[in-house]
């Protein structure tokens, strides 16, 4: 689903990233790469092969979209933790299958805890808020002058109520007044936060393989 921000066309994609193709670059946030594990540390029985699933749907985006280069608002890792174990074997891997891929970090809070990415990887590690034609790209939605915003750290999603049910699904949020916009968490076990949109803002919800604004028609 084509959005203009910032005088730039973003791609929205059901994978929860955002191309840019007039930079040849795709753009996640909130990867939590050994979220699972950091959990499993701490004797909480969460299902392995998060990680590995989080970077099998990256590659499937690279591929897709032929992106040069791949930008990472923030929290790319979860813990300390998460540079060894079955994790930093799955970014190891992952990264030896894409050599010649440009990596950027820019860095979030977990970034912050967790320590810059191993060198071998070959992260260039930024702090926020990191210029890209007439975005400023950050991982906190905080707001810029002269430019928009887009960000990660919230993981929002929007919950839905039909018939006595509820349901809660990702989406990407532009917030209109304020010039932020806010990508899903890209991570597979990562959390929602509900938003509140207000009138003029842009909500994409994320289901399944579909895009689908909210509110219909909006």
């Amino acid at each position: 689903m084509e959005l203009a921000w910032g005088g730039e066309t973003l791609l929205l994609r059901a994978d929860r990233s955002i191309w840019l193709p007039g930079h040849a670059t795709l753009l996640i946030a909130d990867l939590h790469v050994g979220k699972g594990q950091s959990f499993r540390r701490l004797g909480v029985p969460v299902p392995q092969g998060s990680s590995a699933e989080s970077l099998d749907r990256l590659s499937a985006a690279l591929a897709e979209t032929g992106a040069r280069a791949l930008i990472v608002l923030g929290d790319l890792l979860h813990a300390a933790a998460a540079r060894d174990g079955p994790a930093g074997a799955a970014l190891a891997a992952w990264r030896a299958a894409h050599p010649g891929l440009a990596l950027t970090l820019v860095r979030g809070n977990h970034d912050d805890r967790a320590g810059d990415p191993p060198a071998a990887l070959g992260f260039a590690v930024v702090d926020e808020p990191w210029p890209l034609g007439g975005l400023a790209l950050a991982h906190h939605p905080r707001p810029q002058p002269g430019r928009a915003v887009l960000a990660g750290h919230i993981h929002p999603g929007l919950r839905l109520r039909a018939a006595g049910e509820s349901l809660r699904l990702p989406c990407f949020h532009f917030d209109a007044r304020r010039q932020v916009g806010l990508l899903p968490a890209f991570g597979a076990f990562t959390g929602l936060h509900p938003i509140q949109p207000r009138p003029g803002d842009q909500t994409v919800l994320i289901a399944g393989s579909a895009l689908r604004r909210w509110p219909p028609g909006g």
